[in-house]
């Protein structure tokens, strides 16, 4: 019996030790390290990358399409991506001034981006690249201490086995008579022991695809008590977050908002209560996850700045997404984004990194995030030479981050008032107070 095997027999018996009804969850000593860790990085970055991106068409594209799964599958034979360099991603990325990377291990269309022993649809079996990028990347992770997250989709488009939900229906070729869970969720287990066995120090596995069956008329039981329990059985340390848009699940270590500041419902899939858990916003840099060819409608970096600084100030982290090319570059413009977001980092990462929601709800003008006796006030847009805080704590002392000049400021029964010289001005003007 050779490791895996080993590996994997352990696991099951830690999956049949779990009762239908799972006891409460009660995270490891490791588990709530990783979280603190978790928070305090405050910035990720997500890739989207998959045999899709040869299409140009977003990650969606086998399912917003009539396409034949066999057809949309021959991509794979195709794929190339001989400009990928796992140094150079890696180096990029930290240049933003992120901590974490989460890397899409295997989307919705079910082609795995590692050296999976379950399936041949896979980077090293179907591709005449041949090269398992996911071993890479965690290897350059652990060189330039990146902390490494994977994506893993619950739902295959292309597998029989899966029981198609709600999505998937354009999809040409598939054979509903061959549905079969047990199967299904025997395979996808094997391939989540494979990532938390063989690739280093992953840090949180990241599901989506639980929405599938959201429109069941009897509830779909994913088995999601069981699978959680085989993973923390795997690795304690190991943060599981879910992308379900429901309240979060037992087993489950951070919850996330999708295109939304928790609290926040612009996009529609963040209406849910937001938990004591650590909390993480996922946003597109453009418009699309996956690489779009015509999608060139990238944000700005103010705007991408000031959604990250909003998102620490409800005591979250942003996940910020990039498409990498079919050719395994990551696009330009994303590069230069980061670059300068890196660049803002580097001179005011102190306000976002390890802090928490600050003491005053977000306001037309900013938000507010602390560290300590340190309040920082992020100035988005004020017009007045005054702005009146409503705060109870005592504030010693009031300096622009900018230069360390003094603020002017007087207190009262109603809060501390701040008086400017001029009206604040910038991407984010930053006031330091010191309180007691």
């Amino acid at each position: 019996m050779n490791l895996l095997k080993k590996i994997l027999a352990v696991a099951v018996v830690a999956m049949a030790l779990v009762p239908a009804k799972a006891q409460e969850y009660v995270p490891s000593p490791e588990n709530l390290q990783s979280r603190q860790e978790f928070e305090n990085d405050r910035f990720g970055i997500f890739l989207h990358w998959g045999i899709y991106s040869m299409y140009a068409q977003g990650e969606w594209y086998l399912q917003n399409y009539p396409i034949d799964k066999r057809e949309y599958a021959k991509a794979a034979d195709a794929f190339y991506p001989h400009r990928f360099d796992a140094r150079e991603w890696v180096s990029a990325i930290k240049a933003s001034g992120a901590k974490y990377i989460c890397f899409t291990s295997r989307h919705h269309d079910g082609f795995s981006m590692w050296d999976t022993e379950q399936s041949d649809y896979n980077i090293v079996d179907a591709t005449p690249f041949g090269r398992d990028v996911l071993k890479e990347l965690a290897d350059e992770c652990e060189r330039q201490d990146i902390k490494l997250h994977l994506y893993y989709s619950h739902i295959d488009w292309g597998r029989d086995d899966y029981p198609m939900g709600r999505t998937a229906n354009k999809v040409i070729g598939r054979d509903r008579s061959k549905e079969n869970w047990p199967q299904y969720y025997d395979f996808m287990n094997r391939q989540l022991t494979e990532l938390l066995t063989r690739y280093g120090n992953i840090r949180a596995i990241w599901f989506d695809g639980h929405w599938d069956r959201d429109q069941d008329t009897i509830p779909f039981d994913w088995q999601l008590d069981e699978q959680y329990a085989m993973i923390h059985s795997l690795k304690p340390s190991c943060l599981i977050g879910n992308n379900h848009h429901i309240t979060p699940h037992r087993g489950e270590d951070i919850q996330i908002f999708e295109r939304d500041i928790p609290g926040e419902n612009k996009a529609g899939l963040s209406g849910q209560d937001i938990s004591r858990l650590p909390l993480e916003t996922c946003q597109t840099m453009n418009g699309m996850w996956g690489y779009k060819l015509i999608d060139q409608n990238y944000k700005s970096t103010e705007t991408l700045i000031r959604y990250l600084v909003s998102t620490a100030g409800k005591g979250a982290n942003l996940l910020l997404n990039v498409g990498p090319q079919a050719n395994g570059q990551l696009p330009a413009t994303a590069v230069e984004r980061m670059k300068e977001m890196g660049q803002w980092l580097a001179v005011n990462g102190e306000t976002v990194y390890g802090t928490v929601a600050g003491d005053i709800e977000a306001q037309p003008w900013g938000v507010t995030t602390r560290k300590g006796d340190r309040l920082f006030v992020h100035i988005f847009d004020l017009a007045d030479t005054q702005l009146v805080l409503p705060l109870q704590c005592k504030v010693k002392q009031a300096t622009m981050r900018a230069d360390g000049s003094k603020v002017k400021f007087t207190q009262d029964k109603n809060g501390v008032k701040l008086v400017f010289d001029k009206a604040p001005e910038g991407i984010d003007c930053i006031v330091e107070l010191v309180t007691r």
